[in-house]
């Protein structure tokens, strides 16, 4: 299973501020080359105290910056979905972890999630548009970098609040959470039967989320009518469900499903008020079959609904490459075209 790629925005200036984070460091590590360097004689001691002292309060300076960085990201506003035990998992008490997988990922997943909660990114500019991500893994694990974090910093270039979505996952009893997914796949009955409970809580866990950032709204400077929630895969899913089996209180107001699934879906009927679907996938996804993202575009043109489809002749599960990696790009174009960007 593979995830999001994404071609970062030309106006972000992405680029220049790495290279400003660089720049700091690389001066500072290139003075330090002779920094114990002796002074030839006592008339250059004094030149020599002076020189190292500069170069002492420039690597204090760096490290600072550092240090002020790593805290800025530890606090990152988390809430808790729920104030007690959850229902369907109230002895659930195994610790969420996180690790690095390497190919095809090549990112951090979260595994054991057993407290539902939000992850909160808020953009320089508000634009009053928000969005509920979904990450996917199959109920294992979630993509909270490549489907989470990463897609989460572009939206906030384009002025999007993201409330990142941890729902409740399957237990994992090793540290390596990818490969046990990896091996339950080999069984895709014994698997189905596992996620079908899991699927459930997820749902109800995304009711809960949309709930508490609409009645949160005015605390985000957010839009009470303009927030939405885009999936991935298995995360897809949760996003496709809600868009046909909302109620009065959880309506998105637009939903993003991202080379999502939509098998098992207990009730396919496009209600009367159905929110605007953006769509993307690839023809060559071999995971998540493009048929589901163009039976999910079917069904809204059929009920004489909004939706907008993108499919990309490559870029499989993950939507890698160009021109498939640009997807988020049309997505903003779509809000854009949907009024939602710029309300009136």
């Amino acid at each position: 299973m593979t995830s999001a790629h994404l071609s970062p925005s030309p106006q972000s200036g992405e680029g220049l501020s790495l290279w400003n984070q660089k720049k700091s460091l690389i001066i500072p590590l290139f003075l330090i080359k002779g920094f114990y360097r002796q002074p030839n004689n006592v008339s250059n001691m004094f030149y020599f105290i002076k020189t190292r002292i500069r170069l002492a309060i420039n690597i204090v300076n760096v490290l600072a910056c550092l240090c002020c960085t790593t805290n800025t990201m530890s606090q990152q506003k988390v809430i808790q979905l729920y104030s007690g035990p959850v229902k369907g998992s109230e002895n659930w008490n195994w610790p969420e972890g996180e690790v690095f997988v390497g190919n095809p990922m090549n990112a951090k997943v979260a595994y054991n999630v057993t407290k539902p909660s939000l992850v909160v990114y808020q953009p320089d500019s508000i634009n009053g548009v928000s969005v509920i991500l979904c990450p996917g893994g199959s109920y294992y694990v979630l993509n909270i970098e490549n489907e989470g974090s990463k897609v989460a910093k572009e939206l906030n270039r384009k002025g999007i609040t993201v409330f990142l979505f941890k729902y409740r996952l399957l237990r994992s009893f090793t540290n390596d959470p990818w490969g046990e997914m990896m091996e339950a796949r080999k069984n895709s009955d014994s698997l189905l039967q596992k996620i079908m409970p899991l699927r459930n809580m997820a749902i109800a866990d995304l009711d809960k989320a949309i709930l508490y950032v609409r009645q949160h709204a005015s605390e985000y400077k957010i839009d009470p009518k303009r927030i939405g929630v885009m999936g991935f895969s298995a995360g897809g899913l949760l996003a496709a469900n809600l868009a046909y089996n909302f109620s009065i209180e959880n309506r998105p107001d637009f939903v993003a499903p991202i080379y999502s699934v939509i098998t098992n879906i207990n009730n396919r009927t496009v209600k009367a008020d159905a929110p605007p679907l953006f769509i993307a996938a690839a023809t060559d996804d071999q995971l998540a079959p493009v048929s589901n993202s163009i039976n999910l575009y079917s069904d809204w043109i059929n009920a004489k609904k909004s939706a907008e489809l993108h499919l990309y002749s490559k870029g499989g599960h993950g939507l890698r490459g160009t021109p498939a990696s640009t997807w988020i790009n049309r997505f903003a174009e779509w809000l854009s075209a949907q009024g939602f960007l710029n309300p009136k």
